[in-house]
């Protein structure tokens, strides 16, 4: 009894003693450092959630974002069964675990299983890891309950998910999925999911790159405990021994590298970016410019970008053929570079012509040989049609007529309405707003362009482009043209003569070639969605044959059959003229000709509106709401429109009244005998 006592005595004070030092420990031990822990890779998603480029950690690391709530259940329960089966209940340390692994290095005289908990071994993976130790154990046992004490379970599965080895620089869950599976650890097989749980325990000698027949003879003792576990039946485990382990790792989605590299460059602090692109419509995309493009010759590469009407989010963006291809200039952003667009610019003196009065789409306009001043353009083919209309003009397009219409409105307005409207156009140097400005001598990039064009598609208004899906158009939009003339323009380019892959009448369209075969260009849009796209040389060299018609407008019509084509006519607007030449007001019917076409011709029209001036806050005059108006020069009679549609025609005298057709802003325009017109915007109130 007194030996007993003693015994007992002797191992309470041993508890004492050893409760003592590891109570001195825990004092001793520094707050658990999580710094280094939440390091992430950056990684840029699209507005879904989609990967589409990861970039390694500052160490060289793959250490993807992710939380328990993006990963398999299953891989969990799996992940728990083997490692910690009492985790949801333990406080950190499970003493059952310990008593068992001690009882068996007794038995055997080596370690059979560890005592580790999912908690240790999360704090093992916060802290520098060195040999194992019992020392080393004990300070994990109580790294392990001091994280249960602050944190979750949820938080602390979190940690171990993000930060569990899977051999070379693989840390965490989500890359060892993407490298080995080329997926999300969202949904897995239970071959996979095995495979994921054994990774861990010893990584670089069950690497699947390097040591593939021992990772599968581990991972079949993890399925063999799945069925045990009541995790899968037999004949799934059958079936997952069959699957084969993976020999080597996969590269990292690389979709949209131009993108991400410019929105990791603008917030280079951030970890991740979500942009407004969508994965599906990014991988297709690209895809389509690799098979379109790298056929028709080396050094030749292309750009393609879709803009959604509604909030200005570019939805796909493909900056070049491949990041890396050195001979295609792959690392170049395309979609930003300055070119020459060619004849992609004649919509927006055709809408500004039908704003201004200057014509309609039925006006009968000259495809024949002139000189405007000492400049003399020349239709693509060397050849002329005649008399044409202005419909005609713009579906073939023929250089001429948009050259004519050019001179009554004047380049340097065209200018000024494309850079106000955010086309940002670049002149040559030391150069000025000419005529040439027409046909494709001044650069503009794809995204500016693209961004003209959708103003036409949105009736008129540009809207600034967003390449993140939680970025927003500035409130202020930019008038391009009005909304009758924009809705001319796009009934017009809807009967553009469509490419031989594609239908007629599907969406508004309108190819470009610059001088010299160096650029081709071919943007469209429906109701939703304006696409752009380019192909040439990034060196900006020539090349033969290099027709827009031909390689780019298929692309186009290639592009929206992928993504989807919502072709529905719009509406016509209220003032909309659908009529023939012959029934269209005189001064419509064909434009002026007792003035020559020259540079300055628009400077020497003399007819003006004196009132109301542009910009004016009107109040409607009487009961019976009408707006009085005054114009100076000009060959009478005169014809006043508002919004485009005829209000008053033949009249002798310069001041009128005119029946207004409702409050808010409107385009007030005159015309006189000549075909001389000014037009002015004001509010009606």
């Amino acid at each position: 009894m007194k030996a007993l006592r003693a015994l007992a005595g002797f191992s309470l004070a041993a508890a004492l003693v050893v409760a003592g030092g590891v109570a001195a420990a825990w004092r001793a031990m520094p707050p658990l450092d999580l710094a280094g822990a939440r390091e992430r890779s950056v990684t840029v998603s699209d507005r879904h959630g989609r990967l589409l480029r990861a970039f390694t950690t500052d160490e060289g690391r793959w250490r993807l974002p992710l939380t328990t709530h993006e990963v398999d259940p299953r891989f969990l329960a799996l992940l728990k069964a083997y490692e910690d089966r009492r985790f949801d209940s333990h406080r950190g340390v499970d003493p059952a675990a310990i008593a068992r692994a001690g009882w068996q290095v007794l038995s055997h005289g080596r370690i059979v299983s560890g005592g580790s908990t999912l908690s240790m071994q999360a704090a093992r993976l916060v802290e520098t890891r060195g040999e194992r130790s019992l020392g080393l154990k004990l300070r994990q046992a109580l790294r392990a309950i001091d994280l249960e004490r602050r944190y979750s379970k949820r938080q602390i599965l979190d940690i171990y998910l993000a930060l569990a080895p899977y051999g070379g620089n693989l840390e965490g869950l989500r890359a060892a999925t993407w490298s080995y599976f080329g997926k999300e650890p969202k949904r897995l097989t239970l071959a996979e999911r095995a495979l994921l749980v054994s990774l861990p325990q010893s990584p670089e000698t069950r690497r699947p790159d390097r040591h593939a027949a021992n990772l599968t003879r581990v991972r079949n003792a993890v399925i063999a405990r799945a069925v045990k576990a009541g995790l899968a039946t037999s004949e799934e485990a059958e079936q997952a021994r069959a699957e084969p382990v993976p020999q080597a790792r996969q590269l990292f989605p690389v979709l949209a590298a131009h993108a991400a590299e410019r929105v990791v460059a603008e917030r280079p602090t951030a970890r991740q970016h979500r942009l407004s692109l969508d994965a599906v419509w990014q991988a297709s995309l690209e895809a389509l410019a690799r098979e379109r493009i790298e056929p028709l010759g080396p050094k030749l590469a292309g750009a393609i970008l879709v803009i959604e009407h509604a909030t200005g989010k570019v939805r796909a963006h493909v900056g070049g053929l491949g990041l890396l291809n050195r001979e295609r200039a792959g690392a170049l952003d395309l979609v930003q570079a300055v070119r020459s667009p060619g004849s992609a610019l004649k919509p927006f003196i055709y809408a500004l012509a039908f704003e201004q009065g200057v014509a309609h789409p039925e006006t009968m306009l000259e495809d024949r040989p002139n000189r405007f001043g000492t400049y003399a353009p020349e239709n693509f083919d060397l050849g002329f049609q005649g008399n044409v209309t202005a419909r005609t003009a713009l579906q073939q397009s023929l250089n001429l007529p948009a050259i004519a219409l050019l001179a009554e409105v004047g380049p340097q307005r065209l200018m000024s309405r494309l850079n106000n409207a955010g086309g940002a156009l670049v002149l040559p140097r030391d150069g000025q707003p000419g005529l040439a400005l027409g046909l494709g001598g001044v650069g503009i990039r794809l995204a500016d362009l693209a961004r003209l064009y959708a103003g036409l598609a949105r009736g008129g208004e540009t809207i600034d482009l967003q390449w993140r899906e939680d970025g927003h158009a500035d409130s202020d939009e930019r008038r391009l043209s009005d909304q009758l003339a924009s809705w001319y323009v796009g009934d017009v380019l809807r009967g553009a003569p469509a490419p031989a892959n594609a239908l007629n009448g599907r969406i508004a369209y309108k190819t470009g070639t610059s001088y010299g075969y160096r650029d081709a260009w071919a943007i469209g849009y429906d109701r939703r969605h304006t696409i752009a796209v380019w192909v040439g040389r990034p060196d900006n060299a020539s090349v033969p044959g290099l027709v827009a018609r031909q390689v780019a407008a298929p692309i186009l019509f290639d592009a929206f059959a992928r993504i989807g084509m919502e072709p529905d006519v719009a509406p016509a607007p209220a003032g909309a003229i659908v009529a023939r030449t012959s029934q269209l007001p005189p001064p419509l019917r064909h434009i002026r000709r007792d003035i020559a076409k020259t540079e300055s011709a628009s400077a020497r029209l003399s007819l003006r509106i004196a009132f109301p001036p542009d910009g004016a806050v009107v109040d409607l005059a009487g009961a019976e709401r009408v707006l009085s108006v005054k114009a100076l020069g000009g060959t009478a009679p005169l014809t006043w429109l508002i919004d485009g549609a005829p209000v008053a025609q033949g009249l002798n005298r310069r001041d009128a009244t005119l029946p207004a057709t409702g409050v808010g802003f409107a385009r007030v325009s005159v015309i006189d005998a000549s075909g001389a017109s000014d037009s002015v915007m004001v509010r009606l109130q």
